[in-house]
This record gives structure tokens, C-alpha cells and sequence, in this order.
């Protein structure tokens, strides 16, 4: 079984839990947490017993109100019918993929996030940063972990590369195969702990998920030669426990996280950029051609990548434009189109005369 019988504080329950609960609570509903989501169900864990609920939710409102992977709930004592959904210490989510404005949750109440990447072509630095903007705006410890050290020439290139994206950032280079190799991430596998793993498809994830689990039969699929990437393997989100006694939640390959609602974390992760920025002259700057710059100053000068510089506005215009709301989308679409007619009219005019 997922679980294997644990106890509460093994599933992770904490004081934060506890605290939010009465006596009262306690002797009408039992706390479980949800190990994985289904189709219409939750697949949940408690003291000492697992079982599937329905995951209809009352007086559920918004997307964010409705259970995921990892979020601790109150079952009634007699039905098992869930009553409430428990405060989360931490909460990923993305735009769901599409052009629609559906919120998709992954996972909560994670610990530790492992940044997987590889020691090959598919290490990108845009995508860390991604990732890292995601860590941070939960407030989840990230931790950069590369893959396929044994069979890169210079590993610690790329270990240098992901350090220099955060001050401070923990990055482990492994053999994904080995036990012992995996061991340097152990840290943050202990009883209790969650961790979480994202990286895109053919890093080596399910590998390294075997590893951590000690199930080495969880299948992978082979590298294409001609790229280094492979294919999905991961279809499912939920939690597996680990050798260690903590829990890993596996996320399927995902090449495209949308941000949304992340701005503080792209400020946390870009926090040289926008300090530079808070010395311009125009506190509307936009980092073009404006007189008395910093960021172009800095720029210029060769102090600021201009690479980097690229890849911060690019995710803080994809934050602003997924953050927004369908309201305010179409009240700016009409802005614009009000301005447009505008400029036509008086265009037509000029004709005219």
C-alpha cells in the first residue's frame, strides 16, 4: 500500500495542522491527506488506514478550493465525507494548457522542490529559472538536482551554471542509478518531509524516483540519440513513500508551466534585475530607451547579462498576462479597441480635408 499503515505524523502532520483544529473537530472528523487525485475520487491516507472518498467538496467556490495531491483534509467520522480542506503551507498551480483561464493545481503542503535537470543538452537555463520563480512564490525550499553526472565530461559546469541563477541555490549533481550517488539528497527525504520533483521529459526523473523509493522496476523509456530527450513516462500525480520515510510526489514532464500569480516569486528570483531597476529615474521605466536607466546602464556597461535581462522580462510580461483577470483582459481589449477606431477616425478626417 501507498502509505503502509502511517501514522499521522508520518504523512506529515504538523503543529500547522493541529493548530487548526478544535477538540470538537477532532471527535467529529478524522484528518487525512490526499496521496492521489482521481476522476471523481481521492485516493486518501490516516492513522493507520487508507481508503478512496469522493472529492465533491461543499460549498466549494473557486478552483482553489477543491483538493489536490498533497492537501490535508477533515473526513466525517461516520461517512468519510469530506468536510474541509485544511490551510496550506505551500500551494503550486499553472494556467492549465490551452488558451482557456482554468487553474490547474498540482500539489500541496511541499517541503522541498527538486529541480531535475540533466548534465546534457537538455540543461536550460530559461527553464530553471522558471521553476525557480514557481519554488519560490510558494515558499518551497528548491533544490537544482542534475542528472547523468557519470556521464558528462565536466559536470560541475553545469552545477557552476544553475548556482549563478540564485544566490545561495543548493544544486546536486548525481547518478540518478545510484544509491549511493542519490544519498546527497537524502537531507531532505526524512520522516514527515514532502518533497516534490519537476523537470521535463528524458532527465531522468522516474529513474531517480526508483532510486529514492528502492523500486527499480518503475519503467522508463528510452533517450532518443539524435537529442538526449526522452519521452513521458509519468502520467500521474501522487505520493510515493521513500526509503528515508519521507514522501515524493512525482509531476508528470511538463515543457510548458505557465506562471500565474507569481510575481513576487519572479522579483525573488530576478532579485538583481529588479534592484537595478529601482534606481532608474522613471519609476514607469520600461527599460528601453528611457533617459537615466539603470537597467540599460548596467546593460551597457556589461554588468547585467543581456540574456538574463531578456529572460526576466519575458517571464514578468507571461506573470502580468496569466495573472489577469477575464475582466480586466477585456476591459484592455476595449481600451485598445477604442483607441484604434480612434486613430482611424482621425486618419479619415485628415483624408478628407
Amino acid at each position: 500500500m501507498t502509505s503502509q499503515n502511517a501514522d499521522l505524523a508520518e504523512l506529515g502532520w504538523t503543529p500547522f495542522f493541529q493548530s487548526q483544529n478544535t477538540i470538537d473537530d477532532l471527535s467529529r472528523f478524522l484528518p487525512v491527506r490526499v496521496m492521489a487525485v482521481h476522476r471523481g475520487q481521492l485516493a486518501v491516507a490516516g492513522d493507520g488506514f487508507e481508503m478512496t472518498i469522493p472529492s465533491h467538496m461543499p460549498n466549494a467556490l473557486s478552483e482553489e478550493e477543491y483538493p489536490t495531491v498533497g492537501d490535508w483534509l477533515l473526513v466525517d467520522h461516520d461517512t468519510f465525507r469530506p468536510d474541509c480542506i485544511l490551510r496550506r503551507t505551500s500551494l503550486f498551480k499553472r494556467r492549465a494548457p490551452g488558451t482557456g483561464r482554468k487553474l490547474q493545481l498540482i500539489a500541496a503542503n511541499i517541503d522541498t522542490l527538486f529541480i531535475v535537470s540533466s548534465c546534457n543538452q537538455d540543461f536550460n537555463v530559461a527553464r530553471l529559472e522558471r521553476y525557480l520563480v514557481l519554488a519560490r512564490e510558494a515558499g518551497v525550499t528548491p533544490v537544482v538536482v542534475l542528472t547523468k553526472a557519470d556521464l558528462a565530461d565536466a559536470p560541475e559546469d553545469y552545477a557552476k551554471a544553475a548556482r549563478s541563477l540564485m544566490p545561495g541555490l543548493m544544486v546536486e549533481t548525481v547518478n540518478a542509478r545510484d544509491p549511493e550517488s542519490v544519498a546527497g539528497i537524502a537531507a531532505w527525504c526524512g520522516v514527515g518531509q514532502t518533497v516534490a520533483l519537476l523537470g521535463s521529459s528524458g532527465v531522468g526523473k522516474s529513474t531517480l524516483v526508483g532510486t529514492l523509493t528502492g523500486a527499480g522496476d518503475i519503467a522508463t523509456q528510452a533517450i532518443r540519440d539524435d537529442d538526449d530527450k526522452g519521452r513521458h513516462t509519468t502520467t500521474a500525480r501522487s505520493l510515493r513513500r521513500l526509503e528515508k520515510g519521507g514522501w515524493l510526489l512525482d509531476t508528470p514532464g511538463m515543457r510548458e508551466l505557465q506562471l500565474t500569480e507569481a510575481a513576487a516569486g519572479v522579483e525573488e528570483v530576478f532579485e538583481d534585475i529588479v534592484a537595478l531597476s529601482r534606481q532608474c529615474r522613471f519609476s514607469d521605466c520600461a527599460h528601453d530607451a528611457e533617459p537615466g536607466c539603470a537597467v540599460q546602464a548596467a546593460l551597457d556597461a556589461g554588468a547585467l547579462d543581456m540574456a538574463r535581462f531578456n529572460r526576466w522580462r519575458k517571464l514578468a510580461a507571461e506573470e502580468a498576462y496569466n495573472s489577469e483577470t477575464l475582466s480586466e483582459r477585456r476591459a484592455r481589449d476595449r481600451a485598445f479597441g477604442k483607441m484604434v477606431r480612434s486613430v482611424s477616425r482621425e486618419k479619415a478626417k485628415r483624408k478628407e480635408q
